[in-house]
């Protein structure tokens, strides 16, 4: 790249392109009509000559337009694959950062909600849709490959797979350009045998990759496992007679530290399509432990099919009116904060 001007890089590119298309050999007035040089076709034919000269281009027969070389191939798969790199770690980038700003919003909201209720709260971390946007194959070392997997709501999955041969460039290009084309915007359940045994014929000798690649896909979209629960003012409980008793504040304490027992509770908030404040009042809590409570939750959406929980968690005497005016509060707090300083 480094003997050749943009200008030349860019008629390089034109002519392969244009190769790519007609498998006809091009000429200047052709590329003329395909760049943004505005060059006379004069001035093209002569860039042209430099470019058969260096090895990039072949003139097949005489009078007739050109054709890539092997060299000129060369030269545009290596730009390409730098460029799609470079686009992907941007999008990586972003994703993280995004993922990254939310988490702290997240947190603050919890922090908010205690102090204004002066009860426990909690948030879980938005969980996307199970339909896919975007997967990247990037190499690790020769022995792993790097599986990124986002989905709906831009939420990412990193997975490392093993390899059992050197993956060249071209080879993962060939392999994400693959993925990509059959698998974007589709769930698991769309995702059938009929597409998988074709994917894998396409795939050839690395049929085992995507096999390897689709697993990833399914733990990335269907695992809740992962999920965060953010969880502030758990100290309010002890203002509370009720549940400040030893035993009682104990149990409720281990059900907000184990958050594998809130699950329950962001299932069941999540569950079907009810988006309004839900309260739970003593043993309608569906959460083990917290019978001598009652809890107040919501739904929040961030868009693109991002839903988490809101809860408060508090005795049965807690002011209801305004916990729920607090929560739909918050409601809205989170939706213009998202919408204005994240995205």
């Amino acid at each position: 790249m480094q003997e050749l001007t943009e200008r030349k890089y860019k008629i390089l590119e034109a002519i392969i392109r244009n190769y790519l298309e007609t498998g006809e050999p091009v000429g200047s007035r052709t590329i003329s009509k395909y760049t943004d040089l505005n060059l006379s076709s004069a001035t093209i034919r002569n860039e042209m000559a430099d470019l058969e000269e260096l090895g990039y281009i072949v003139q097949p027969h005489t009078s007739a337009g050109r054709i890539p070389s092997d060299k000129g191939y060369r030269l545009y798969v290596d730009q390409m694959l730098e460029e799609k790199e470079r686009e992907v770690d941007e999008l990586k980038e972003q994703l993280l950062e995004k993922s990254d700003q939310v988490e702290r919003l997240l947190e603050q909201a919890a922090r908010a909600l205690a102090v204004t209720t002066e009860y426990t709260a909690m948030v879980s971390a938005p969980k996307g849709g199970n339909r896919l946007k975007f997967i990247q194959l990037s190499r690790v070392d020769n022995e792993h490959l790097l599986v990124v997997v986002v989905s709906e709501g831009n939420l990412i999955k990193n997975t490392i797979i093993d390899v059992s041969e050197v993956l060249d460039d071209e080879t993962i290009l060939k392999l994400n350009i693959l993925l990509n084309t059959n698998l974007n915007g589709l769930s698991v359940e769309d995702i059938n045998l009929a597409m998988i045994t074709a994917m894998k014929q396409q795939a050839g000798i690395h049929s085992d990759i995507v096999s390897e690649v689709l697993d990833a896909v399914a733990g990335a979209i269907k695992t809740d496992e992962d999920l965060k629960i953010y969880t502030s003012g758990t100290h309010n409980i002890f203002k509370y007679p009720e549940l400040s008793d030893h035993s009682k504040a104990s149990e409720i304490i281990t059900s907000l530290e184990e958050k594998t027992v809130l699950r329950e509770l962001v299932s069941e908030t999540l569950a079907g399509d009810n988006t309004g404040i839900q309260v739970y009042i003593g043993e309608e809590t569906p959460v083990d432990g917290m019978g001598d409570c009652s809890v107040v939750a919501a739904t929040y959406e961030l868009g693109e099919g991002m839903k988490g929980t809101i809860g408060i968690i508090g005795p049965k005497r807690m002011d209801y009116d305004k916990v729920i005016g607090t929560v739909k509060s918050m409601l809205h707090q989170l939706d213009d904060i998202y919408n204005k300083k994240i995205n």
